[in-house]
């Protein structure tokens, strides 16, 4: 008897959903207009070991998508920072703030010119315990996890800049 009531409920928040305009992202799959123009980009080297994460979570990310060929790069300049904000008495911080900020542009190789100039970042909170070895790989954990959000974000409005290009020019 209860789900006879939640039918009508169910099929009236299908159509809905269905006249809101929303459409998938990346419809059409690896044949998409995004997943194609995805496939064409290539990033840059990135300075640094957060630029060598970045640079490889990029390319796990982008590697999905298969392009025919090189229109676009990608160039990333990355601020990584720690900072410490949790003070005990003895003047000992007990917590750090890892903060991954990234500028990234990217470049249409035909005329050079810069199609999207954008920012993306995350931060994580370290517990700074008694062990500097332990601080340390919390540190280094802390960048990787902060390299692979990044890099979503990027990837994210990159399929957006995309799906953009895609309905400026008709497709």
């Amino acid at each position: 008897m209860i789900l006879m009531r939640k039918i009508p409920v169910l099929a009236a928040a299908t159509l809905l959903l269905a006249a809101c305009g929303l459409q998938p992202l990346y419809s059409g799959g690896t044949n998409s207009v995004v997943a194609t123009q995805l496939g064409d980009v290539t990033v840059e080297p990135i300075k640094g070991k957060a630029g060598w994460l970045m640079r490889n979570a990029l390319n796990d990310q982008l590697s999905t998508f298969e392009g025919s060929d090189s229109k676009y790069r990608l160039i990333v300049e990355l601020d990584d920072k720690i900072a410490g904000f949790g003070v005990r008495s003895n003047d000992r911080i007990t917590r750090e703030r890892r903060t991954l900020r990234a500028r990234y542009q990217l470049v249409r190789l035909s005329d050079s010119k810069v199609v999207l100039d954008a920012t993306a970042g995350s931060d994580a909170g370290i517990d700074v315990v008694s062990s500097e070895y332990a601080t340390v790989a919390a540190e280094e954990t802390a960048l990787e996890n902060l390299s692979t959000r990044v890099a979503d974000q990027i990837i994210k409005r990159l399929s957006l800049f995309a799906r953009e290009q895609a309905s400026d020019s008709g497709s």
